[in-house]
């Protein structure tokens, strides 16, 4: 897998971050964070941004949002116990989807990246993003900082 672009190394570059706390039971056999730990942080930043860009009380009951496809890329090893930051935005808007792009750093470097292809249902079959949730996507785009 290539190495992301510099931009996506860069926390300046996403419009949301929050730092997470690494627990003892995220660490492998090696004493470093396992996959599954890197899954679950970015997650908690995917879903910190969707709450932001699509609160649950405002959307269409029949609206739904699925992941389709998530793509991790591992820099470097993450340890416990110091805390990670995980940076995330809007990398791609489609016509009933979008892409979310993460970094997560710890100790002031990039350990890596995540991509997250959205998908977004109503009715059980993909329809075009609602305006509003649109412009709610685009405030929210990363950029090269």
């Amino acid at each position: 897998m290539p190495k992301p672009e510099s931009w996506r190394r860069d926390a300046a570059s996403y419009p949301v971050c929050i730092e997470l706390q690494t627990r003892f039971q995220d660490m492998d056999i090696n004493g470093h964070l396992n996959n599954v730990a890197f899954a679950a942080l970015f997650e908690s930043g995917r879903v910190l941004l969707n709450r932001d860009v699509r609160p649950l009380d405002e959307r269409p009951v029949d609206e739904r949002t699925m992941v389709a496809a998530v793509e991790i890329n591992y820099l470097a090893e993450g340890n416990f116990p110091d805390p990670v930051m995980i940076a995330t935005g809007i990398g791609r808007l489609g016509t009933s989807s979008w892409t979310i792009v993460q970094a997560m750093f710890q100790n002031g470097r990039c350990i890596a990246t995540c991509d997250t292809v959205v998908v977004c249902r109503t009715d059980g079959q993909a329809k075009p993003l609602r305006t509003e949730m649109v412009a709610e996507l685009k405030a929210k785009l990363a950029r090269a900082a």
